[in-house]
């Protein structure tokens, strides 16, 4: 059991990698497309006539994807003016509440999506003439993804392999380095 929770672990890693290569291409692809149109629509009064569907499609792609990462990572921005305060005990308990909510809301996003995929796989898209399931089918792969991220945490949590700074999961400021732990308020003032 135990080497199975560490294959998810792992699987999760490698995900995340995979995924964070996607981001860069995706952005770079976005980039490429968004700087080419504007200049071949000022400097030839031409253009990319996908050029404006495809970033859409990308940046909500890269929206979704990166959530999975940053949900994986802890870098989602909360507040843990609570939860920092609470004995170990405290911080256990609403880590597990919090993520039966977030599972919860997986699962409603899931839905959302699945039934706005079913809706549109008949319908396309005017300019790249593309099924418009593909636009709503990030909703899916987020509700999955992070589904497992968070089931994965909980069984870490069961395991007691999560340590302090794991419970509070959450960055005050985007300048907080991501490879530190997030400090605990009050802690190192007299």
């Amino acid at each position: 059991m135990k080497s199975n929770m560490h294959l998810l672990s792992m699987g999760l890693d490698r995900l995340s990698r995979f995924i964070d290569l996607l981001l860069a291409i995706a952005l770079a692809v976005m980039v490429v497309l968004v700087f080419g149109n504007v200049v071949l629509r000022y400097g030839f009064n031409s253009g990319i006539t996908t050029s404006e569907e495809l970033s859409r499609w990308l940046f909500v792609w890269l929206t979704f994807l990166g959530a999975i990462v940053a949900m994986k990572d802890g870098t989602h921005l909360g507040s843990d003016a609570l939860v920092s305060r609470l004995p170990r005990r405290g911080r256990q308990v609403l880590f597990v509440v919090s993520h039966l909510l977030m599972l919860y809301v997986c699962w409603l996003l899931f839905q959302g999506a699945l039934e706005l995929v079913r809706i549109n796989v008949g319908a396309s898209s005017a300019v790249m003439e593309v099924s418009m399931a593909w636009f709503y089918a990030p909703g899916m792969v987020l509700a999955v993804l992070g589904g497992l991220v968070l089931l994965n945490q909980l069984l870490r949590l069961s395991r007691g392999e999560l340590s302090d700074d794991e419970l509070i999961g959450v960055r005050e400021s985007e300048e907080e380095p991501i490879d530190v732990p997030a400090p605990i308020q009050g802690e190192g003032k007299p």
